[in-house]
């Protein structure tokens, strides 16, 4: 079994500015970065901190690569019917559990308890948000029926006739008759 990263025993705050540092450094200097842990108490190589920010780097990568896509897709196509959180939703829970597997596998033993009930709390407040978002949605589109409901009722009232009032309903739920 691999010894533990170094890095990974920092106390969070330390470790939270030390990537702090490695995003605005453009992940160089490792010298420097070695020498401002060692003067806060904490030694640690210059080649390990560069394994760390190696692997850093990578999923900063990633995430601002998937954050890019998002928006493309996103600003190409309007989220009506909110398809793009309901997927945002299962790929945080796909990637939570790729993490308890991955994780296991690259330090050889399990997950602590105090790390799987942080895990455990996210998937809980993944899965409260999507049930959320879907009573959300259900009642968004109880009031765009309504409203539309209303709306033809008032049309037909004001003199337009069925067929009229019938175009403006389908427009209001987005139904199109092309």
């Amino acid at each position: 079994m691999p010894a533990r990263s170094a890095i990974n025993e920092l106390p969070d705050e330390l470790r939270a500015d030390l990537e702090k540092r490695l995003v605005q450094g453009s992940f160089s200097d490792y010298r420097g970065l070695a020498q401002w842990l060692n003067d806060n108490g904490y030694e640690i190589s210059k080649s390990a901190l560069q394994r760390y920010g190696s692997k850093f780097e990578q999923r900063v990568a990633q995430l601002r690569l998937a954050t890019s896509q998002a928006k493309a897709i996103v600003d190409a196509s309007p989220d009506d019917e909110n398809a793009v959180n309901d997927s945002l939703m299962r790929l945080t829970q796909e990637k939570l559990f790729s993490f308890l597997i991955e994780t296991e596998v690259e330090i050889g033993e399990a997950v602590t308890p105090a790390v799987l009930a942080k895990i455990a709390r996210a998937v809980a407040d993944t899965g409260r948000a999507t049930i959320s978002q879907k009573k959300w949605l259900v009642e968004i589109r109880a009031k765009v029926e309504a409203t539309a409901a209303t709306v033809a009722t008032i049309a037909k009232k004001g003199g337009l006739g069925k067929g009229a009032a019938d175009q403006i309903r389908r427009e209001i739920l987005g139904i199109t008759t092309k």
